[in-house]
């Protein structure tokens, strides 16, 4: 399925927002989601199933000053 991920398209596999992590290497990640402009908790993201064209935000910590 196509989705764009932080603005760019991507072909994925994942029928669920937490396949999806996987296959973008965020797995052990500490980050945030959104998916369609919503906020998705952790918990939550096994149960969030993607379609085509879905918009997928991902946010990660950043160090610096």
């Amino acid at each position: 399925m196509n989705i764009i991920v932080n603005a760019k398209p991507h072909e994925l596999r994942a029928g669920t927002l937490d396949e999806a992590l996987q296959q973008l290497g965020y797995a052990q990640s500490a980050v945030a989601t959104a998916v369609n402009g919503q906020f998705v908790a952790r918990a939550a993201r096994p149960g969030i199933q993607l379609a085509d064209g879905d918009r997928l935000e991902i946010l990660t910590p950043m160090q610096g000053g």
